[in-house]
């Protein structure tokens, strides 16, 4: 990555007293609501804004003709898990600590970062010092563990931008300005897809059953989750013979992902844009997903889902240890109940996700009645309020106002 030069940029005709925005994601979901958010703040302020940071590439084309250097490749820091890190965590640190100093040097108006708390936190520690706003966009999970994290970051943000709608009282007790702006997923227009022309596009019945399997972005998740969901489609291959199944991945993890579904007992479709994950969406009967992100975007989208995770045993035992939530998923938690069943760590084996996906398919009340809770999920998370990125991009320009930045 090539280093972004303060000031003005001869490529860019982007001047210096432009508002200078950086912003920092630490995996593919931080950088999809980052390259949003950019768009917004470019429609708003007519171009004149420049920005830099951490990030993929979502944000490099959302930089458009004035262009976005990463500091690093964001995927050095996509890492799941407690104990999964300890192997990164010396370069972990040294970006933590290159990016401060890069991000001192360039003195942006304001510093938003996007999820990813232990990068995000740790490089706004250092940064608390300078008289550089830092506005955070996702709330820790401070309602499910570690709750002494939302003091913490009161000391040091200016604003801290909510995905659930519960989660602002958490912070504002400790005097932090929070704002709810509504799910990023709501804008991704997942139940817009076309099943039809993706089922006639790869030659699958129209009465065909499909399966969507979704591993994670991050290539620990790939790499520990796809032998056990490849087991669970062995299964029950047995008792659907024509399953059909579509794995939706993203660009970073591409190539593992094709590797490994090579060998699988059934053919697998593998898709990699936003555009394709609509179609799969829309064609898919049920979907075999990592916990994370995409359960709601499989929400959004209405698609009946198995929910499964796993990481490292102490990882585990740590994280059991520390929380204090029933559910693992946004999906279950939102709602309160257990509407996608979930396979967390030792119940995350091939024959009993295949078992519950089985019942699933094979069972037309079941799929109502899960579809039926799914759009109370999409409700809750803001199906009706006005995209996020808007509501984000106003607030961070009522902060550049308030310093004067614009």
């Amino acid at each position: 990555m090539t280093e972004a030069t303060p000031g003005i940029d001869p490529d860019c005709g982007v001047a210096d007293d432009f508002p200078h925005v950086c912003l920092v994601a630490g995996e593919h979901s931080g950088d999809h609501m980052a390259g949003l958010l950019m768009k917004a703040l470019a429609d708003r302020l007519d171009g004149r804004v420049r920005f830099s940071g951490v990030g993929g590439g979502e944000m490099i084309a959302a930089g458009g003709d004035k262009g976005f250097d990463s500091f690093f490749p964001m995927e050095e820091i996509a890492i799941a898990g407690i104990f999964e890190i300890i192997p990164h965590i010396p370069n972990v640190l040294r970006r933590i600590n290159q990016s401060a100093e890069r991000i001192k040097a360039l003195k942006p108006d304001v510093v938003i970062t996007i999820d990813s708390p232990e990068f995000s936190f740790r490089l706004g520690n250092k940064l608390s010092r300078t008289n550089i706003l830092h506005v955070h966009y996702v709330a820790p999970t401070v309602w499910a563990w570690r709750p002494k994290r939302a003091k913490m970051i009161s000391g040091f943000l200016e604003h801290l931008l909510t995905i659930l709608p519960f989660e602002a009282p958490y912070f504002e007790k400790w005097g932090l300005d929070c704002t709810f702006v509504g799910n990023p997923v709501v804008e991704m227009n997942l139940d817009q897809g076309d099943g039809p022309g993706f089922r006639k596009k790869h030659g699958l019945g129209r009465d065909q059953l499909v399966l969507s399997v979704l591993p994670g972005s991050r290539l620990s998740e790939v790499r520990s989750l796809l032998p056990i969901f490849k087991q669970a489609v062995d299964i029950i291959k047995r008792r659907v013979p024509d399953l059909a199944v579509v794995v939706p991945t993203v660009g970073t993890v591409a190539d593992e992902v094709k590797a490994a579904v090579s060998d699988w007992p059934v053919p697998v479709i593998v898709t990699e844009t936003i555009n394709a994950k609509r179609d799969v969406f829309a064609a898919s009967n049920v979907a075999l997903a990592a916990s994370g992100t995409v359960t709601s975007e499989l929400a959004m989208a209405g698609v009946p889902m198995v929910i499964a995770y796993r990481v490292a045993p102490l990882s585990a035992l740590l994280i059991r240890m520390m929380t204090k939530v029933k559910y693992v998923s946004i999906v279950n938690m939102v709602l309160g109940r257990e509407v996608s069943p979930e396979f967390i760590q030792e119940n995350c084996t091939g024959p009993k996700i295949a078992k519950a996906l089985g019942d699933l398919l094979c069972d037309a009340d079941a799929l109502r009645a899960q579809r039926d809770a799914l759009a109370e999920v999409g409700d809750k998370l803001g199906r009706h309020l006005a995209p996020s990125s808007e509501t984000a991009a106003g607030v961070i320009l009522k902060i550049l106002e308030k310093k004067n930045a614009l």
